[in-house]
This record gives structure tokens, sequence and C-alpha cells, in this order.
């Protein structure tokens, strides 16, 4: 059924107000992401060129809320985690058809190139990681699907992991970036955020030739959100009495791993786009991104554990806010465990009776605001518009896709027709809006309108509309990541 959207002034309030209830994205949403952080997918986007709509994006950030200056061991991804993306086309089967593997290589580290050092200076054995001149390396891997057949290509390998950006003497020193000029606090130049530069992350993007590019690497947290008073229990910013006015964006000044794919769409498609500028169930793309354990782990007192057995998928992504407003706290590790080809059996109640809008009624909130109990009921029960938003069946137009609603074909993917151009909820974008730090769409704003209001395009929010830092205007698109040592939340002792 679909849900009108309020007209009332109480309905607009409360619009606002079910804007604040959006967790992180998916920053720390479960109890086994928080045990597991190089596990914890936070964000996953995906989307095509504009015009020609012949290159495909595919990002995944990993391990959030990275402070900038944590010393020698930042936080990273983890070297016995198989990371992917999967693709299915059309509108049948959300089996994958092909994936994207990214595995890490974290063994003998070998050295960044550079003319500072010759060798490390504690033989091998260091105390400081950046004059050790470790660098982690990672293979890409496309796996193509026919039936039950399946081939495993290698099209990355020993690919670069782009460093952290720890500051400015790990930069001229470690990286290479400039001679080592003394620790003088009265030159300005000397402590500059200049040279850990667009060209420096570029300079790490691995070229996979015709199967396109890859990225792996520290960048600026992309996420924008007002959580501090989120979890006040909803003391926001622009309500009555509310804590203050702007929002204050939490994700400011963190880091975040990510992962960037750049692929041609043909090799998605398996051939030219058969039709642009139009809607249609040929060209739909069905994406979400997972990380796997090895199913066996024994632990070793040397420090060195042992990992066997096959692949266990532990966490997932695809839609926004998916795991962390829809599915209730109970059933979020296994969310994590289980595909996107089950969650109508698995997960189906959650999407069509929304416990966000349970909740709010609890908490007598529609009720304070005048919203009549016939609207609140029709919002509590038989939601199929969410699951119509999530299939495109009128994105870009009236009647555009067809997707059954069913299990094995409706799940928590981000779908994507890549014949039309990308804006969410077809796809998500890194940027792409007014400014060059300004998100295309606020996407915690169109999912918790949708939820709690019925209207994906009533355009409420936190006040929290921006992110921190600009955008880079090419792959990988991330904003460049905060420097260690003037970045992050510290704060100068009196």
């Amino acid at each position: 059924m679909r849900i009108k959207s309020f007209l009332s002034l109480a309905a607009v309030a409360l619009a606002i107000l079910c804007a604040s209830v959006a967790l992180a994205s998916s920053h720390r949403e479960a109890q086994a992401v928080l045990e597991d952080p190089v596990i914890d997918n936070t964000d996953m986007y995906a989307w095509v060129s504009d015009d020609s709509h012949s290159r495909l994006y595919l990002t995944a950030g990993y391990n959030g809320l990275h402070e900038p200056g944590q010393g020698n061991n930042q936080t990273r991804l983890g070297c016995n985690v198989l990371y992917e993306f999967h693709i299915s086309r059309g509108i049948g089967s959300l089996n994958d058809e092909i994936a994207y593997q990214i595995k890490l290589d974290c063994g003998k580290p070998v050295r960044v190139d550079n003319t500072n050092l010759e060798l490390p200076p504690g033989g091998g054995k260091e105390l400081l990681v950046q004059l050790g001149g470790q660098q982690i390396t990672y293979t890409v891997t496309k796996v193509v699907r026919n039936g039950e057949n399946k081939t495993s290509t290698v099209i990355g390998s020993n690919c670069q992991m782009a460093p952290p950006n720890v500051g400015p003497v790990t930069d001229r020193v470690a990286y290479g970036l400039g001679p080592f000029t003394g620790y003088n606090g009265n030159n300005p130049s000397q402590f500059e955020d200049g040279l850990y530069d667009a060209d420096f992350v570029r300079s790490f993007i691995c070229d996979m030739g015709d199967e396109g590019r890859a990225f792996v690497g520290v960048m600026d947290d992309a996420y924008q959100l007002d959580e501090k008073g989120i979890f006040d229990i909803l003391n926001l910013a622009n309500l009555p009495g509310g804590r203050r006015s702007p929002g204050e964006d939490v994700f400011a000044g963190f880091n975040l791993n990510v992962m960037a794919l750049d692929v041609p769409t043909e090799t998605v498609l398996g051939g030219p786009i058969p039709h642009n500028g139009t809607c249609g169930d040929d060209t739909m793309l069905a994406v979400w991104a997972s990380a796997s354990r090895r199913e066996t782990r024994k632990l070793s007192k040397s420090g060195v554990d042992q990992e066997s057995g096959a692949w266990i998928q532990v966490g997932r992504q695809g839609l926004p806010l998916v795991n962390a407003g829809l599915i209730g706290v109970q059933d979020q590790g296994k969310f994590l465990r289980t595909q996107p080809i089950n969650d109508v059996n698995n997960f189906g109640g959650y999407f069509l009776f929304p416990i966000l809008v349970r909740d709010l009624e609890f908490l007598g909130l529609y009720k304070a605001l005048g919203v009549p109990q016939a609207t609140v009921n029709a919002l509590k029960k038989d939601r199929f518009d969410i699951l119509q938003v999530i299939n495109l069946d009128n994105i870009p137009a009236a009647g555009c896709h067809h997707v059954p609603i069913a299990n094995g074909t409706t799940g928590d993917v981000l779908r994507l027709d890549v014949a039309t151009d990308s804006q969410f909820p077809n796809g998500r974008k890194i940027g792409g809006g007014a400014t060059a730090n300004d998100s295309q769409v606020d996407v915690s704003d169109v999912i918790i309108s949708l939820i709690a209001v019925g209207n994906p395009a009533a355009g409420v929010g936190d006040s929290v509309n921006y992110n921190d830092k600009p955008y880079l205007k090419d792959f990988p698109f991330y904003a460049l990541p905060h420097q260690g040592l003037n970045g992050g939340h510290g704060k100068p002792t009196p």
C-alpha cells in the first residue's frame, strides 16, 4: 500500500523528530561488530557515471570512527578477512552473478620507496611502524557465476594499500614526500596538511587493465549525523527545547578504512547497456557487500593464531540503516550472518511492521503532535511501500520496475538501474551535491522519512547535511583523511 504524506504542521514537526532516531548508517550497529570491528561495514555506495553510464563505482567503508592520531598501529582492515562486493542482474534471484573479492596480504612487509631512509634504522625490529616502512598489499579477484559453475580470476595483484595520514614528519620521511626539517613548531609549513594530498592518494590506485581500477586505504568518513543528540533520547537541534542549533556531526574529524572499485559497466552487465536514459528490468543491478572469516580459529600463545576451514559471512551491508533502523537488536547478529536472498523469510516482518513506528507511538510522540490514530495504524502494518522503494518499483518513473516481493528476489540490497543517472535510492553516490562537501542525497533523511512518515521525499533532517571536508571530484571520491598530528579530537592542556 502507499502511505500518503502528512499535510499538517504537526506532521512536519513529527518528520523532523523522526529523522533524529536514525543511527549512524551502520557504524557499530550490532554487538558482533563491536567485538570484531574489522568486519564492521559502515556504509556501501554504488553508482554509475553520468551521461554514458559507462563506469560503475563500488565503495565500502569498514572499521569506522577511526581516530586519526591513534599512534603506532592505526585502525585498519583485517588481514584474515575476505571482503566482497556481490552483484546480481535483473529482477530475479539475488544469488551472485558477479562478485569482487578483496583480500589483504599482511605477510612479510615491504618497504615504501623513498630516498630518505635506505634501511630500517632498527634493522627490521622497529618500535615505530612508520620507520619500519610497512606496506600492506592486497589482491582483487573477480568471481563469475554461470549456473552452478564459478570462475575465479585474479584481476589485481600486489596492489598497495594507501597508508594513514599520520602527520607531517611521517608524511615527509616515511612516505618520501620531503626531507625531515626538524621540529619547528613556529614554522607553519612544517605542520601543514598539504603533503598528504589528492595526488599522493591517487598514486595508490591499482590499475587492473580492462577490468578497471581499485583503491584501498584510509580516507575521511563520508557519513554525517548528529548522533550525540540521538542517543540522549532525541535531544536534538531544531526541536522545542532542543540542545542546540544547528546539529553536530559526530563523524567530523574521523577517518574510515575504504575499499573502492571503478569497473566498466559492460563487464558487469555482460555486454553493452541495452538502452540508456529509460528504465527497464534488464538494466537493474542488486549490490551488497560482505565480510567473511574462516570457520575455525585456533588461539596460540605465540600471538599468531591459526585460521582454517570454509569462509563464513560475519558482516554485510546493502541499503543504509536497514540493520540499524529496521532490524530488532535481538536479530542484528543473525542479520549479519545471513544473506539478502533469505531476507523475506528471515526478516520480512521487520519491513512490513516497522519497530520504529511502534516505538514512536509508545513514546507518545505521534499523540503529542496530534497525528490521527488512523494514520499511525496505517504506518504500523502492511508497509509494502517500504519494499517498493527498496525495489525501485516507481523509480525513476511510475511502474518502472517489477521486482517480485518474495523470498529470493527481495532483500537488503542497493538497487541500481544503470540506464538512468544514479540518485538514491537508485544507487548511492559519494558526494555529487551542489557544493564540494555536500552529499547528493541525505540518505538518513530519506529512509527515516519513508519509515516513520510514509513519504521518502519529505526532505526532513537533523540539520547535519554536509560533510566536514570536501569530497574528491574523481576516483576514489572520498575526502582526504584527517591528519593524525593536527586532526582528530585531542585537546591541548592548559
